[in-house]
């Protein structure tokens, strides 16, 4: 028997992100997975030249955990890189960018509180002039 609360990311499917490139997604915790209603757990793979275009998630707290791989992240007006080991803070409708730096592909646990749930009317982007 399959435990409930045992997830084992060879058998969770992936996506690809809106507002990413060359990135990879696969809901390791959630309603689907575990049942979980307060949080979302991703793992993402970002090849080389991958990251995220500026965005925001209104109302939705997010951090990045970096398992392999070098980024540069900013948010809110701050600017860092960030090396395997790092952990890395989203403020809720917080503008932030996160691009690839190594030549190697980037793969970061990803937590959203409340669950983020990929959707198109939790994600806004910078106005255009």
């Amino acid at each position: 028997m399959k435990p409930k609360y045992l997830v084992r990311s060879q058998d969770v499917p992936s996506y690809r992100p809106a507002n990413h490139h060359h990135t990879s997604n696969q809901r390791l915790i959630g309603p689907e997975t575990t049942g979980a209603r307060q949080m979302e757990v991703v793992l993402g793979t970002l090849q080389k030249g991958g990251g995220a275009l500026p965005h925001a998630h209104p109302g939705v707290e997010q951090a990045c955990h970096l398992l392999e791989g070098t980024a540069h992240v900013e948010v809110a007006g701050e600017a860092f890189d960030m090396a395997a080991g790092d952990t890395c803070f989203f403020p809720a409708d917080a503008m932030h960018v996160f691009q690839v730096t190594s030549d190697t592909p980037v793969r970061l646990l990803v937590i959203y509180s409340p669950p983020y749930a990929e959707s198109p009317d939790k994600l806004r982007r910078p106005a255009h002039d």
